[in-house]
């Protein structure tokens, strides 16, 4: 069953950012995921979620995205995120 990683990113130092965006596509392809929506902002349909930066990866199953999500090749990259941004990550389970 495919599962996803959703993030609502919020960048507070766009330059660190910039070499963690440039970084990741690489560790998330080792792992078998793909982007399916990167940096989008969302149009919002109902409620008052605002995204500022939305981030979908999908992976084949929830072992493969917590595999990348804790493997080595993203720790670093990890920590640089979080360096220069805050947000919101969640792990969700395809139907």
């Amino acid at each position: 069953m495919a599962a996803y990683l959703i993030g609502d990113i919020e960048v507070t130092d766009p330059d660190t950012y910039a070499k963690y965006a440039a970084g990741v596509p690489a560790t998330v392809a080792a792992y078998g995921g793909k982007y399916l929506v990167r940096g989008a902002q969302g149009d919002v349909a109902e409620g008052t979620w605002t995204p500022k930066r939305l981030v979908v990866l999908e992976f084949e199953s929830m072992e493969r995205a917590k595999a990348w999500y804790n493997s080595p090749e993203y720790a670093d990259l990890k920590k640089l995120r979080q360096s220069a941004s805050k947000g919101n990550l969640i792990f969700a389970e395809g139907a």
